[in-house]
């Protein structure tokens, strides 16, 4: 599905897809994400993945020409998960706002995980 924007200069039709890797990108630049995360259906596992994937770990959905944006992430060991959370939420709404136009409804942020670093 995508959303059709149209005005006085002609129409833009911005995909579903266009968004959730907009919100991927906006999210994986917050501090304390590791990364996005993939759950595997079939045995219930978390998959991190790379940067080519982020929009697998990003749902999106427009309700009445609104934004409804669902993340899936992974976080650093030792950071405050509430913090991050309401980072990732204020950064990834500003980003889709601003380079879609298109407003934002809500962004749920789903914790699957949490990332021990080496040691070094």
């Amino acid at each position: 599905m995508s959303k059709e924007v149209v005005n006085e200069f002609g129409k833009i039709e911005i995909s579903e897809e266009v968004l959730a890797t907009i919100a991927g990108v906006a999210a994986v630049e917050c501090y304390g994400i590791v990364g996005m995360a993939s759950k595997k259906l079939k045995d219930g596992l978390v998959e991190l993945l790379g940067r080519e994937n982020l929009s697998r770990g990003v749902k999106v959905s427009i309700e009445d020409d609104k934004v409804v944006i669902n993340l899936n992430i992974i976080v650093g060991y030792g950071v405050r998960i509430s913090e991050v959370a309401s980072n990732v939420r204020d950064k990834v709404k500003y980003m889709v706002e601003t380079m879609s136009g298109l407003p934002v409804s809500r962004v749920n942020i789903h914790v699957r995980g949490v990332k021990v670093s080496n040691g070094k």
